[in-house]
């Protein structure tokens, strides 16, 4: 019996040690974590959110607004519009792919990053086409948020250019592995139709995620999951060319960054910080051993209602929790004129708060 349990720790370890998989984690230093303190101090203001159920379509993680109309993006590849005069909900074209970031540009053609099949545009009338997938004939594999500047050029990011969506078990599936080998596989890549090219803004980063643009087109953000900041790239004036961190530390993981009203950001933590991940920061092999272990021992976002707005320096004005909201793992929010509306990794519904509530 000895016998027995001694060979099966040994084939056990020499399992944990050896067995192939698909991540190489590098060493790097995670911040240390101050928790839901100061600026991001707990509260419970999403608990009461309202709820728009979506039928048999979930998970809206981006959102955009035309002519009163709510576009979101949805898991089935659908994107479904919500009148918001009537309440009424349609679904309006599928990507047969999976859609996840969205904008609008001055003709309003619908934009959207689909992790599968690239940038895609959508004019009013419905035609779907493929802007771009692709850089130096290489396939773009995990588009993920977007954003477009007054001359009609679109931002976005790759988010991992090892881990593509569609070939590593979907978005959340891929997300995970770039976050836990923590490789900087991300990009920010910008399009220009006028010659259509496609070409890289900035790399080396650690999942690639939200996208936005300032109003004047000054400078583009995107938040860098896996390192917990924001990072803001010049586009004008002395500092054009040149990127720095807009704020880091962060109490969660960064999803989506959406620009509101009067100069604010708003920034979706689709998750709360992990102190199992942050602890492995500096032990790679312990974090390729992690990932022979079964699914549910490892890294899995947590059900957290959180978006925050900052300006334009980085500076936090307000930050929106709900720790018991049946609306979770939140990639970002969205202003309207009398709405803040607030999407989803998971959740099967659409959030939104009155803007008297929500304090703007």
């Amino acid at each position: 019996m000895l016998r027995t349990s001694l060979i099966i720790i040994v084939a056990l370890f020499i399992y944990l040690l050896s067995w192939p998989v698909a991540i190489d984690p590098k060493r790097w230093d995670a911040p240390t974590d101050a928790g839901l303190v100061g600026d991001f101090a707990a509260n419970n203001v999403l608990d009461n959110v309202e709820i728009i159920e979506l039928g048999d379509t979930h998970g809206p993680e981006g959102l955009a607004l035309i002519d009163g109309e709510v576009y979101m993006a949805t898991r089935e590849g659908w994107i479904v519009r919500l009148n918001e005069s009537t309440g009424e909900l349609s679904k309006w074209v599928n990507t047969e792919g999976s859609p996840l970031g969205l904008a609008v540009d001055a003709n309003n053609n619908l934009l959207i990053a689909d992790a599968y099949k690239g940038i895609l545009q959508v004019t009013p009338e419905g035609e779907l086409s493929v802007l771009t997938n692709s850089i130096d004939g290489v396939p773009i594999v995990y588009a993920d948020d977007l954003d477009v500047t007054e001359d009609g050029k679109i931002y976005f990011s790759d988010a991992s250019s090892k881990f593509g969506a569609e070939n590593s078990g979907g978005t959340y599936a891929a997300s995970l592995l770039d976050i836990a080998e923590h490789g900087g596989h991300g990009r920010l890549l910008v399009y220009d139709p006028a010659d259509q090219s496609t070409q890289v803004v900035m790399d080396g980063l650690n999942f690639a995620n939200g996208v936005a643009v300032a109003a004047d087109s000054s400078f583009v953000l995107v938040n860098e999951t896996g390192t917990y900041r924001v990072q803001k790239h010049w586009l004008k004036g002395e500092k054009a060319g040149q990127s720095e961190v807009l704020i880091d530390n962060l109490p969660g993981f960064p999803d989506n960054i959406v620009r509101g009203r009067d100069g604010r950001f708003w920034v979706g933590l689709v998750s709360p910080r992990s102190e199992p991940l942050d602890s492995l920061s500096r032990l790679p092999v312990l974090r390729r051993m992690v990932q022979r272990l079964p699914a549910s021992m490892q890294l899995a976002a947590e059900a957290y209602s959180h978006v925050f707005a900052m300006d334009q320096d980085g500076k936090v004005i307000t930050s929106l929790q709900g720790p018991n909201s049946v609306h979770h793992t939140n990639t970002g929010a969205m202003e309207t004129d009398d709405w803040l509306y607030i999407s989803s990794l998971h959740a099967k519904n659409l959030a939104r708060i009155s803007r008297a509530d929500a304090g703007i």
